[in-house]
């Protein structure tokens, strides 16, 4: 049974710590809450949208506002790092009073999604509003939330041992450009490597599989963006004077379309599926054992299709975690306005998106995806191939290693019950992390699917939260007898 909440004097969002004598951090937790809802609204109230240039100053007030928290909250080493063409993220440090203790780098970030429409928020986006137990506002759960969740943690892992510094050295990166794709992660990576360098990275923008079913996250897909135009000529022409003489970009890239799939919805791309590593029996086991209703997944996370579809042989969640996809993201081309316009169209134009798992490259994908073209562009039309950047490569970490088995027993004392292992559809900069850190890559959420985090009225479950901070400061206190250097 979960465990029963209490609106007492130990916070309005605390759980019950009666009996609770051997998780300290509980308590610790629980005496904290309220304070920690109050500073994460205040955070919230600043409209830190990193995608648009009007909000740039928000996005610096952002970063402010954390490093203010992080020094009242005893962090000896602050910086924001702002020089450069990427958005301020904020570093912090705090040394394990032990130098041999392990480092753990805890990655997040602090920009938000747009709101629009805004007419569809039931409160203003960023004046904050408790409703029962979820706090409601733009960066609620992506990802202010779960950043607040382990400045909460750190103070909790203190409270809890008596300790005057954490048992493990603590870094935080928090990026604020991440809802833009992390366009300039590298460059600050490349520029900061001695400030990271660490034994492991704690990720953080992740989320539970449900409520009553708590995950850990062992990996997330990639994502490859592009574009593919067919040319005829310069300019719409008579479709009376000119139709059935020459070819119809149009005509010609719906075939295309067409062809990128065959029958059974495999993606047709040449040589797509060779490097795919298929998950193992043990992941698929827990996969299997997860609650899932099919058609409340379709009401609210498959924005109301009629019907699950996909590659034979594989459930709806493998299909969303574990197998690569290419989805048309949109088509345009002639004329669209009202009434009929009888053209024969200059040019057509698709969008696509990949989604990748590992171990496939964008790079090699966006190879795959020029040579298709090639081979489906017919005579009397000129293609063109583009791809927004170089693509997010895909991550996953073995559900078999250490440190996930640390996390999950850390996440199974927070929340009294068994933890499975999950992944992600999404994509995020895990990979890019792992391969200049060199180091393993570990999940800690606590956030849940449908908090409608790219969508108006984006919430959190706050029992959740503490849920999480309590787990990070279980995993404090465990790492240095689980993580060697």
């Amino acid at each position: 049974m979960p465990t029963p909440r209490r609106r007492d004097r130990a916070g309005l969002f605390s759980t019950s710590v009666a009996g609770d004598s051997h998780h300290p951090e509980r308590a610790a937790v629980a005496a904290l809450s309220d304070s920690f809802v109050a500073g994460l609204r205040e955070w919230i109230k600043i409209p830190s949208i990193g995608v648009d240039p009007a909000h740039r100053a928000d996005v610096q007030r952002s970063a402010e506002w954390l490093a203010a928290a992080l020094r009242e909250d005893g962090w000896p080493e602050i910086e924001i790092w702002d020089h450069g063409p990427a958005l301020p993220a904020v570093f912090a440090c705090w040394p394990a009073e032990d130098p041999e203790a392990p480092t753990v780098l805890v990655y997040g970030h602090h920009d938000v999604q747009p709101v629009d429409p805004v007419e569809r928020w039931r409160h203003p986006p960023f004046e904050p509003v408790i409703s029962g137990d979820e706090l409601h506002g733009r960066g609620a759960s992506d990802d202010k939330g779960q950043v607040a969740m382990h400045l909460l943690a750190v103070k909790a892992h203190l409270a809890a041992t008596g300790q005057n510094a954490p048992s493990v050295t603590l870094k935080l990166f928090v990026e604020g450009e991440e809802e833009s794709g992390s366009p300039h992660l590298r460059k600050l990576l490349e520029d900061h490597k001695n400030d990271l360098g660490c034994d492991l990275v704690v990720f953080t923008d992740t989320a539970l599989h449900e409520r009553e079913a708590p995950t850990v996250n062992i990996g997330q897909r990639g994502v490859l963006g592009g574009e593919i135009t067919f040319f005829g000529g310069t300019d719409d022409v008579h479709s009376g004077r000119a139709g059935g003489a020459i070819p119809n970009p149009a005509t010609a890239l719906a075939k295309l379309i067409a062809a990128l799939h065959d029958e059974n919805g495999r993606v047709q791309l040449p040589g797509f599926y060779d490097d795919v590593r298929e998950p193992s029996e043990r992941e698929r086991q827990d996969y299997a054992a997860l609650p899932f209703d099919e058609q409340k997944w379709l009401a609210h996370n498959g924005g109301g299709a009629q019907a699950v579809a996909g590659e034979p042989g594989y459930t709806t969640l493998e299909r969303i975690w574990v197998r690569p996809t290419a989805e048309i993201n949109g088509i345009q081309s002639g004329y669209t306005g009202p009434g009929l316009k009888t053209i024969i169209p200059a040019s057509a134009t698709a969008k696509i998106s990949f989604r990748l798992v590992p171990d496939q490259l964008p790079e090699n994908v966006a190879d795959q995806l020029k040579e298709f073209a090639a081979k489906h562009t017919p005579p009397g039309i000129r293609a063109e191939v583009g791809f927004r950047g170089e693509g997010v490569p895909p991550y996953a970490i073995s559900p078999d290693h250490p440190a996930n088995a640390t996390v999950r027993e850390a996440m199974e004392l927070a929340f009294d019950r068994p933890v499975r292992f999950a992944r992600a559809g999404g994509s995020g900069p895990a990979a890019v992390l792992q391969a200049w850190l060199g180091v393993p890559l570990v999940y800690l959420g606590a956030t849940l699917p449908d908090d409608r985090v790219h969508a108006p009225n984006e919430r959190v479950v706050v029992p959740l939260l503490l849920k999480g901070a309590e787990a990070a400061a279980h995993l404090w206190r465990m790492l240095p007898e689980r993580l060697t250097r």
